[in-house]
């Protein structure tokens, strides 16, 4: 049998030749383990292609600065104040290529039925568990579950977005056709893995893509559930 730690490192060209032989032999002998090995290598391909162009521009100072900051809190009035404009392409390129793309392997996309995020038409979408909470959940309500909803507020062209956080990693997502868009995901900072509910927790990246991202306020309590009874529309 193959440890998954084992398997993700053979995709990823890390072990030596001889445990790489060891591997792909066992791989081969599989159907299960071919077919998922198949689908992690698509799925590889297809972050490439979306995150490569990104990941090589140059990230900006402030946000550099942001991430290394103790801050917990971020108010997004006085920070849109500051602004004299909002985001344009470059500045969005830099704040994806902040993303943690190393979140989104291993058994977050092995596929199947509990699997947090899978990609639809070329796009990582929420799935399973992470998907129904955002569906369902009210960050104005009680929430007991592993995923925990933060903010719901609606970006430059409308769409209802939504942050959130497990106890590994937080992240943003945006209604797209029915189904939620992955916009960033993040490792969960070391402490940072309480209430995202006030201004998007203990994490500066989330921070910095949601205050890039949301038009006007976040949702209070009346829009968010009004929202939902509409569809998230």
């Amino acid at each position: 049998m193959i440890e998954d730690e084992q398997f993700y490192a053979w995709l990823d060209g890390e072990l030596d030749a001889e445990a790489a032989a060891a591997v792909a032999a066992r791989v081969a002998a599989d159907p299960a383990l071919t077919k998922l090995a198949e689908q992690q290598r698509a799925l590889n391909s297809t972050l490439r292609n979306a995150f490569d162009p990104v990941a090589s521009s140059p990230v900006p100072e402030h946000l550099l600065a942001a991430a290394r900051s103790k801050a917990t809190v971020v108010d997004f009035g006085k920070a849109r104040e500051k602004r004299a404009a909002r985001f344009g392409l470059p500045q969005w390129a830099a704040i994806a290529a902040t993303l943690v793309v190393g979140v989104v392997t291993g058994t977050m996309l092995q596929g199947g039925s509990t699997s947090p995020v899978e990609t639809s038409n070329g796009r990582l979408v929420a799935a399973a568990a992470l998907g129904k909470a955002l569906d369902v959940q009210l960050a104005s309500a009680a929430q007991n579950g592993l995923v925990r909803v933060g903010l719901t507020f609606r970006d430059e062209s409308g769409a209802i977005c939504r942050s959130f956080t497990d106890d590994g990693s937080s992240g943003l997502a945006c209604q797209d056709r029915g189904q939620w868009q992955i916009r960033g995901l993040f490792a969960a900072p070391e402490g940072g893995q309480g209430d995202y509910r006030m201004a998007a927790g203990a994490d500066p990246a989330l921070a910095a893509l949601i205050d890039s991202t949301i038009a006007g306020d976040p949702f209070d309590a009346n829009q968010e559930r009004a929202a939902k009874d509409r569809g998230w529309r």
